[in-house]
């Protein structure tokens, strides 16, 4: 089975649609591990609920946190084939990237490399977008490296935002956007589509 560790930070609604297209047979995979910053956010709850194992982590070794030195060593004993950064408000350590290298994926509220970077997350990302007056925006999924949302661009969904009225609105619609986005590109990481080829990502 291809087996995935979730990173959360928040109420979890990717997490939630990427086992309920498990669940309902669209996505041959299975949630092995989910990691939050937080120890009472809701995806951890969902987690929880759904009998998955749940670890919160940190930099340092902080009570019952895991490090991401434990995780790592953790996730190389589960054999765990895909990291899933699904609203993750951290970064993650370089070491860690690297030993994961085209393992880990993250999806971005916006039509990357636009309204990116450092502080660019949820609404703040909404109303950059809101406040620029393009007239589409969408959502990416893209590889992870050591800098902030600039790994190479794996899918996106764009969205007609040109009558939204609010940044909230465009949340609204990006995040329905995002959770067929997000189980789509993990299918084709099941399959093995997703292929890297002069500096560029096929779906082959």
């Amino acid at each position: 089975m291809f087996k995935l560790a979730v990173f959360v930070s928040g109420r979890g609604s990717n997490l939630k649609a990427i086992v309920s297209q498990i669940k309902s047979g669209n996505l041959t995979a299975e949630v092995a591990a989910v990691v939050s910053n937080k120890g009472n956010c809701g995806a951890i709850e969902f987690a929880k609920k759904e009998n998955i194992s749940a670890y919160v982590v940190s930099e340092n070794k902080e009570g019952t946190k895991k490090t991401y030195k434990e995780l790592l060593e953790l996730f190389k004993q589960q054999n765990i084939n895909l990291i899933v950064l699904a609203g993750f408000l951290k970064k993650i350590p370089n070491d860690f990237v690297k030993a994961f290298q085209d393992k880990i994926i993250n999806i971005h509220p916006a039509l990357l490399p636009s309204f990116s970077g450092k502080g660019m997350y949820g609404i703040n990302v909404h109303r950059a977008v809101f406040n620029s007056s393009v007239k589409v925006s969408g959502a990416t999924v893209h590889f992870v490296d050591e800098v902030y949302d600039n790994g190479k661009i794996i899918d996106q969904i764009c969205i007609n935002i040109s009558d939204v009225n609010s940044p909230e609105e465009i949340a609204e619609k990006v995040l329905k956007a995002e959770h067929e986005l997000l189980p789509r590109v993990i299918s084709n990481f099941v399959h093995n589509k997703i292929k890297l080829k002069n500096n560029r990502v096929y779906l082959s």
